[in-house]
């Protein structure tokens, strides 16, 4: 069975890894297994030229899985990026909720961030509403049809994830 999954979405420079550093450090604390999955729309490599991995890869391995005592990373080739539901059920059956950043053309939950200085509209209530949205953490306050949590206060925000996804 897949866990609980929502994303956290905003535009560059909202801070979606600092909020998301601060609520898997409070899950934790918790006492919850906790994945994170955060969508690059440009192409990173986590292989370098010169180490082994790199040379299998570039050899054609499809699958090239590197493990040691603490961790292990997976470099997989594929068509075109899986959606966050397949990435979740393949890869995260350990864990009790899965925390992605980013995927905001995804179907999971969404929490939206927005921050005063951008100015921007929410990408979630612009022209086409997303009934995937189901709160926003803000550093204003905003009069919406969700929720609205203090951006910069990840122990509430959790204590949201919590209530809504974990209980």
């Amino acid at each position: 069975m897949s866990p609980k999954a929502v994303s956290f979405i905003a535009r560059s420079g909202t801070g979606k890894t600092t909020l998301l550093e601060g609520v898997v450090a409070e899950l934790k604390r918790r006492g919850y297994r906790v994945g994170v999955v955060k969508h690059d729309a440009c192409r990173f490599d986590i292989d370098h030229p010169g180490k082994d991995s790199y040379r299998l890869t570039a050899a054609g391995a499809d699958t090239m899985l590197i493990s040691s005592p603490e961790k292990l990373a997976v470099v997989k080739k594929h068509e075109a990026s899986p959606s966050l539901e397949t990435l979740v059920a393949t890869y995260f059956t350990d864990v009790d909720i899965v925390l992605a950043e980013g995927f905001k053309k995804g179907s999971l939950p969404k929490i939206e961030l927005h921050r005063r200085e951008l100015g921007n509209a929410l990408m979630c209530r612009g022209g086409e509403p997303d009934p995937a949205l189901v709160a926003v953490a803000s550093d204003e306050p905003l009069d919406l049809d969700v929720p609205v949590l203090d951006l910069n206060d990840p122990v509430a925000v959790a204590d949201f994830v919590e209530r809504n996804f974990l209980k």
